[in-house]
């Protein structure tokens, strides 16, 4: 009693409905549902679209009523003189059997002796002659006599009442179990008139059977009607024409297994249906009746050939959908029913195939319920999508080169499944975890300490990762002047930092930014984590630029504001530095508090150029490695080769101005080549070459966005004419402030 306590405490509830889940799911399976089915049969429609039959042989030929022969010649349905003429012509070019997709139940209202009959205002002589010319069925029937003619018959959902003769029978061989109580059963049969059945070599099924949603799949080739069995028009057709007797049936005690004539043994379900591998809709297949009856398609198109004869009209409305086509002639399944098996291409579904579905579907849902908690759910979902990949490939392969349909879709549902439900009683497990862990800590811990240790511990460790961040700070300039106007007014500086804050925290999140903290009217952003952005330098530097147009909007909402109360205005100014570069990223704290946070080099180096916003007179300054990133798309100028305090290394900034329209316009390329000679000369020591180029920069920028920048290096320039540097002056400027 204690082993198996123990065994059922080391097995678990989890476990335990699994097991009783993959029970539930194989009694399903083996009632097989209209749900599981539909499942199934749309695989094997998915495989069919993905690869579907390629009619490279045309064995068969459809005389197609179509809409062209029903102008030329009339409505439906024509004389039978007519279609004798057409069957003569078949017959005289060589076509190895002629079946008619077509039931002539009634006689031919169009015949002499009818018209003679029923037609009002002749005379008697009139109605004489009628009555002794030739019978148009009588024709028709002698034409079929000449060659080897199927016609269809349907099998209907009730028994009718007519005064037939019996039915010429085809002899039908079985060879196992009776297959009849599996079969399609109609009580009922539409026959064709006896003078054309008895003229006829054969008698064919028109069954389509069309499943659920109205998808031609499996066509029945044997069937009953009337308490007989009877083959299918192609299933005929293929006996006719390979001059057998009889039918050969193959069954066991699943059901049906095969259907076989003289030289063709095709497969079929358990109901004698054949899985029809479908080719697309092809044109090539068809002739127009009228072409043939005025001699129009040459002979051997139909010499040594199958052909129906049937309809693509529309007012017909003989269309079916396949899996590969919406909509097709009714016909054209036939024929490609004749092609499946005259090119031996046609699809099987062995009666084992549930029974090894089932098997999959045991092994691996018993491989997850015992492997899932002991790997748990990560790594089994690893292996469930190699074995996912391997039962689709097996099923797959077996479609595309063996032409059997086994079902994968039975055994990865019945998997996932099991996976959702351990998946799902491992998390409830966890939150009853985490409730104790709430309950046992909750007198030590602070509560939101005790919310994220509940939820994941693990991120809770002090430090973080290294990343490449693209980081910001932007600082207002003068904020002291401005915030010293509102003294008395606290209130109202408050609400100047929200209408601040707000637009420039806007412009931040909107391109992806992570805004890390604020520092009174300062912010500092960064991107690229905790979410990786692979265009994270242009998203920076797009926000950086939004920020000064948003501010540009908020000084004119301010200024009409000022105008409107008679106040004083005092425009609002910020300075950005953007720089990117490696950093430590994340949690950062204490035991009490964490804040997704970043540091390193790169961040301070961002601060830094912030800073020398003001000394430049620019809005924005980049690092080398933002600007570099972003030179394509943004207008940017190199301004210094400079070392920022608490820094070593020099480093190469650069001005961010505007996007690629002023990259692109005319003024700012001028202003750029000036801007590269003057540093140019600058930095080799011609003083007098770069105050030339200082003074065409100077004209340049028509708009003296740099007036500050180029009064910096022209008191530069005169320093350096009245005292040259050292000879070992490298260019690089030392800022000595923050």
């Amino acid at each position: 009693m204690k082993g198996l306590r123990r065994l059922a405490r080391r097995f678990g509830p989890g476990r335990a409905l699994c097991v009783a889940l993959l029970i539930v799911l194989v009694a399903g399976r083996i009632a097989d549902p209209l749900a599981v089915e539909e499942l199934r049969v749309r695989t094997f429609d998915t495989y069919q679209v993905l690869a579907p039959r390629r009619a490279e042989q045309r064995p068969v030929v459809i005389v197609d009523i179509d809409d062209k022969s029903l102008d030329r010649i009339g409505q439906w349905p024509w004389a039978r003189t007519r279609l004798a003429d057409l069957v003569d012509r078949l017959t005289r070019a060589g076509a190895v059997v002629i079946g008619f997709d077509i039931i002539f139940a009634e006689p031919d209202r169009l015949s002499p002796d009818i018209a003679a009959r029923d037609f009002q205002g002749i005379d008697e002589a009139t109605r004489a002659r009628l009555r002794a010319a030739p019978n148009n069925d009588q024709i028709l029937a002698a034409a079929l006599k000449k060659g080897r003619v199927v016609l269809g018959e349907s099998g209907l959902p009730r028994v009718v009442a007519r005064s037939l003769p019996p039915r010429p029978t085809q002899g039908v061989a079985v060879l196992g179990v009776d297959p009849t109580p599996l079969l399609f059963d109609f009580p009922g049969l539409l026959r064709n008139i006896p003078v054309l059945e008895n003229a006829a070599a054969g008698l064919g099924q028109l069954a389509i059977r069309t499943e659920r949603d109205g998808i031609v799949r499996r066509v029945p080739v044997v069937m009953r009607a009337e308490g007989n069995l009877l083959p299918s028009l192609t299933t005929e057709i293929l006996r006719v024409a390979s001059g057998s007797e009889s039918l050969l049936i193959r069954a066991d005690a699943a059901g049906m297994r095969s259907v076989a004539v003289r030289g063709f043994q095709f497969p079929t379900d358990r109901n004698g249906q054949l899985w029809v591998h479908f080719s697309h809709h092809d044109p090539a297949r068809f002739v127009s009746a009228v072409d043939v009856l005025e001699g129009a398609v040459p002979a051997d198109r139909f010499n040594g050939r199958l052909v129906l004869i049937g309809t693509s009209a529309v007012g017909l409305l003989d269309v079916k959908t396949t899996p590969v086509d919406p909509v097709v002639p009714g016909v054209e399944v036939h024929a490609q029913i004749l092609e499946n098996v005259l090119t031996r291409s046609t699809l099987s579904r062995p009666n084992f195939a549930g029974a090894l579905e089932i098997l999959a579907a045991l092994v691996v849902g018993g491989a997850v319920i015992w492997l899932v908690p002991v790997f748990g759910p990560l790594v089994i979902l690893l292996l469930g999508i190699v074995l996912s990949v391997l039962i689709a490939g097996v099923s797959w392969y077996l479609f595309d080169q063996q032409r059997l349909l086994i079902d994968a879709s039975f055994p990865l549902l019945a998997s996932f499944l099991i996976y959702v439900v351990l998946v799902f009683v491992n998390y409830v497990s966890e939150q009853q975890q985490r409730r104790r862990i709430r309950s046992a800590f909750s007198q030590y811990l602070s509560p939101a300490l005790v919310e994220r240790l509940a939820s994941a511990p693990e991120h809770l460790v002090l430090g973080g990762e290294v990343r490449a961040l693209t980081v910001m700070f932007s600082d207002v300039r003068g904020f002291t002047t401005i915030s010293e106007s509102y003294k008395d007014d606290p209130q109202g500086l408050i609400s100047l930092m929200n209408r601040l804050l707000t637009p420039l925290t806007n412009a931040i999140v909107s391109r992806h930014g992570t805004v890390d903290k604020y520092m009174g009217d300062a912010i500092m952003a960064f991107w690229n984590a905790p979410l990786g952005d692979a265009m994270h330098e242009h998203h920076a530097v797009e926000a950086a630029l939004d920020m000064i147009a948003r501010i540009e909007m908020l000084n004119v909402e301010r200024r009409a504001e000022a105008e409107a109360d008679g106040a004083g205005f005092i425009p609002i100014n910020i300075g950005i530095g953007l720089n990117t570069g490696a950093c430590v990223v994340g949690n950062m704290g204490s035991d009490l508090r964490f804040d997704y946070s970043a540091l390193g080099d790169s961040v301070n180096l961002a601060s830094r150029l912030e800073g020398q916003s003001k000394s430049y007179g620019v809005p924005i300054i980049a690092g080398s490695n933002t600007a570099l990133a972003v030179r394509e798309r943004f207008a940017i100028l190199e301004i210094d080769f400079i070392r920022v305090k608490g820094k070593n290394e020099p480093e190469v900034i650069y001005a961010v101005f505007g996007r690629e329209d002023l990259l692109a316009s005319e003024e700012f390329q001028h202003l750029r080549n000036a801007n590269t000679e003057m540093l140019a000369a600058y930095r080799s020591r011609d003083w007098s070459g770069a105050a030339f180029a200082l003074d065409a920069g100077r004209k340049a920028d028509s708009a003296g966005r740099l007036k500050a920048y180029h009064d910096l290096y022209a008191e530069r320039i005169r320093a350096f004419q009245a005292a040259p540097p050292p000879a070992a002056w490298d260019g690089v400027f030392v800022a000595t402030g923050k």
